[in-house]
C-alpha cells in the first residue's frame, strides 16, 4: 500500500489490537511499512500470524500473538513475550472490538414492528453485556497492561477506535453504539489521566467502511445499494463509503509525537462527512 504520510516510525514499537480483522490488520501493516517494529494481537492466531508471515516477506518487522483482550492474565502473558520480542510498547491501537446479533433488533421503530422480528423487548442481556465487555473492557484492559511501558518511559501514544455511532446512536444497534459512545469519554478521560506522564490518548471515528463481512448487508446481489445503506448515503455529503486505509492518514497523525504533539483527548471523524450533514 501507499503510505498517506511522510512519517516514520523506525524503532517504535506498536501494539495493535484486533489485528486479525481487515481494518486493524491494514494499520498494523501501515506502521510495519513505516518502519515500526509491529505486534499484532487478535484472538484468531491464524490471522495475525498469516499477517506476520505477510509482513516478514516483505522485509518488514511484525510477530502475530494471539490474545484475548478480555482475559487479564493472557493480555500480561502476551505484554511479556512483546517486551522479550520487540521491547517496550511505544504505541498501543485498541482496535478490538465489534457487535452481536443477540444485541440488536430487527426494526428500527417500534411502531413498525412486525410478529416474528426481534424488538427492543427481545434484546438479549447477555448479549448486550458482551459487545459492552468487548467495546470498552476490550480497550482498558490491553491499555492497563501496554501502558504501563509507557509511564516508565514517560512516553507513548494511546488510539483508540470509536465510530460514528457515538455521536448519533444509529437504529438497531443500541448496544454497539453506547459502548462505542462509552469509548470516545474513555479516551478523554485517559488523555487527562496520563497527561502528566508523557502519554497522549486520542481516537479515530471511522465512517462506513465496506467489508467482507458487511458487504451484504449494504449491496444487493446486483450491486445496487440496500436500503439501509441508501440511507447512509443520503446522510454523506460526499454519496460514498470510507476505504480502509483513508484511515490511515488521521491514524498515522495522531500516533506521532512531532506532528501531534499538542493534540490529546481528541476523537478525529474519518467519515466522509457524515458527521457533519444535518440532512437538510
Amino acid at each position: 500500500m501507499n503510505l498517506p504520510l511522510n512519517i516514520d516510525f523506525t524503532g517504535k514499537v506498536v501494539v495493535v489490537t484486533g489485528a486479525g480483522g481487515v481494518l486493524c490488520g491494514t494499520m498494523a501493516k501501515a506502521f510495519a511499512q513505516a518502519g515500526a517494529k509491529v505486534a499484532a494481537l487478535d484472538l484468531n492466531e491464524e490471522a495475525v500470524k498469516k499477517l506476520a508471515d505477510e509482513c516478514k516477506a516483505e522485509g518488514l518487522i511484525c510477530e502475530g500473538y494471539k490474545a484475548n483482550v478480555l482475559e487479564p492474565e493472557a493480555l500480561e502473558a502476551v505484554h511479556g513475550q512483546v517486551l522479550k520480542d520487540l521491547g517496550p510498547c511505544d504505541i498501543l491501537v485498541n482496535g478490538a472490538g465489534g457487535n452481536n446479533p443477540r444485541a440488536t433488533t430487527d426494526n428500527e421503530y417500534q411502531h413498525e414492528a412486525q410478529e416474528g422480528q426481534k424488538t427492543f423487548f427481545d434484546l438479549d442481556a447477555g448479549g448486550v453485556d458482551f459487545v459492552f465487555k468487548l467495546n470498552f473492557q476490550g480497550t482498558l484492559l490491553p491499555t492497563q497492561a501496554f501502558a504501563k511501558d509507557m509511564v516508565e518511559k514517560k512516553s507513548g501514544c494511546i488510539l483508540n477506535i470509536s465510530s460514528m455511532n457515538a455521536y448519533i446512536p444509529l437504529t438497531k444497534i443500541p448496544a454497539y453504539s453506547g459502548a462505542k459512545a462509552a469509548i470516545s469519554n474513555f479516551t478523554q478521560w485517559l488523555a487527562t489521566h496520563f497527561a502528566g506522564t508523557g502519554i497522549r490518548c486520542n481516537a479515530i471515528a471511522p465512517g462506513f467502511l465496506v467489508s467482507n463481512q458487511n458487504r451484504a448487508l449494504l449491496f444487493n446481489e446486483d450491486g445496487t445499494p440496500t436500503a439501509r445503506s441508501e440511507k447512509i448515503l443520503n446522510g454523506t455529503p460526499t454519496r460514498r463509503f470510507v476505504d480502509s486505509e483513508e484511515l490511515l492518514g488521521g491514524v498515522f497523525f495522531l500516533c506521532d509525537d512531532r506532528a501531534a504533539s499538542a493534540i490529546t483527548g481528541v476523537v478525529l471523524p474519518i467519515d466522509a462527512g457524515f458527521a457533519a450533514y444535518s440532512g437538510v
